[in-house]
């Protein structure tokens, strides 16, 4: 930590984790352990190394003392002690040494081999929340035989049930289409023809470019918040189409509605992300899976958040996913490169050291308490607002009804 005022608040400070995923609940071997570690999806060349990657020196940095190991342990001791513990020991010790007191879980992903949000929030000793992606609503529909002409009221139906708990809402537009897409709100006649070109076509993977936009606005009209992909993710992503800048015919015309926006991980569009928030007063900036994979430079990128997004504008998250390694990651690295950037401007003059201080907790954990409504806005009142926080203290368990993605896109 740096030593000064919003250092030592990082500190001692719970963070929300608002946007993650499940983790594996099975053993993970070296090869898929290195694929787990960044977006790429397939293995390294012969003789390189994802461990030779910001992400994977991170990893060594932050996550070998917790089982044991002295900081930067080679990667082979690592694996080896890792195996030693298993996956229930190694989850549960890395998972509440991030200290996380809230966990919103994008539940798109899902399979046996992956913690539910119940048994993720166990793990962590948090509170479990879901945040319910519009595409796999429409897919599950699709997958249980919905008629055309009944997609539109149906959909809207069976978003309105399956987000009664839910915190927020998820789209992946910018995998399925990219975000240049057409503002306005479809109408009925065009959602029912683009229904009948999608569910007579040969994939029920949602793609057609009307549906996407009729999820979205299905979104706004909940009032929930909606997280968008933007920036970078794997291989799949067209990246030039993920720039959040080409949403903004699309936040323009939410804003009216007040919904909040918030843009997820945003980098290498990170200033534009800034800027929107800046100027339209429903966006927000959500640094996850930035700050985890760029490892050591998450100073220089949060720096580069902050030139213009408002302290008011900023979220943490982890977007930790299958390895548990990268929700430690994403929340030392955050603690650690936030209360650095912070204090250089206290010593500088630029703020106060309570500036620096209420900044910090507002981008930890104020903001989303504020921007996602249905959160508990403290842990006394975690019962009374959610099953899954039954499960906040224990031991570890593992869910064997739980697989990893087999679909990019998060």
């Amino acid at each position: 930590m740096s030593g000064g005022p919003a250092g030592d608040v990082l500190a001692d400070l719970p963070l929300v984790d608002a946007h993650c995923h499940p983790v594996l609940t099975r053993a993970v071997g070296p090869a898929e352990f290195e694929r787990c570690c960044t977006e790429a999806d397939l293995a390294p060349p012969e003789g390189t190394s994802a461990w030779d990657s910001p992400a994977g020196t991170a990893i060594r940095r932050w996550c070998a003392p917790l089982l044991d190991l002295a900081p930067l342990a080679p990667p082979a001791d690592y694996l080896e002690r890792r195996a030693e513990l298993g996956p229930a020991v190694v989850t549960s010790r890395l998972l509440r040494a991030a200290r996380l007191s809230h966990l919103l879980v994008d539940t798109g992903l899902s399979g046996p081999d992956l913690t539910g949000p119940p048994a993720l929030g166990h793990a962590a000793g948090a509170a479990a929340f879901e945040v319910v992606r519009l595409e796999r609503v429409a897919e599950d529909l699709a997958a249980a035989g919905v008629e055309p002409e009944r997609f539109a009221s149906a959909y809207v139906d069976r978003l309105a049930a399956v987000c009664q708990d839910a915190v927020a809402v998820k789209s992946i537009v910018a995998y399925r289409h990219g975000l240049d897409l057409d503002p306005s709100r479809p109408d009925p006649r065009q959602v029912q023809d683009a229904a009948q070109d999608w569910l007579g076509g040969p994939t029920r993977r949602l793609e057609h470019p009307v549906l996407l936009r009729f999820a979205l606005w299905a979104g706004v009209d909940l009032s929930l918040p909606i997280q968008v992909h933007t920036g970078f993710g794997d291989r799949e992503l067209a990246l030039r189409r993920s720039d959040p800048a080409l949403l903004q015919p699309w936040l323009a015309a939410v804003e009216p509605t007040g919904v909040p926006v918030v843009l997820l991980h945003c980098y290498p569009y990170h200033r534009q992300a800034g800027w929107l928030a800046a100027v339209y007063p429903n966006v927000y900036v959500d640094v996850g899976l930035t700050v985890g994979q760029v490892g050591a430079a998450a100073g220089a990128v949060l720096g580069e958040c902050l030139e213009l997004a408002p302290f008011s504008k900023l979220l943490f998250s982890t977007d930790g996913y299958r390895l548990p390694e990268l929700f430690l990651v994403g929340a030392a690295q955050f603690r650690h490169s936030l209360g650095r950037r912070l204090d250089e401007r206290v010593a500088d003059g630029a703020m106060s050291g309570d500036d620096a201080g209420q900044a910090a907790r507002m981008v930890a954990t104020g903001n989303a308490h504020r921007v996602y409504r249905r959160l508990p806005s403290s842990t006394s009142d975690l019962g009374r607002c959610h099953p899954w926080t039954d499960e906040l203290a224990g031991p570890t368990t593992s869910d064997p009804k739980q697989t990893p993605k087999t679909a990019p896109g998060g």
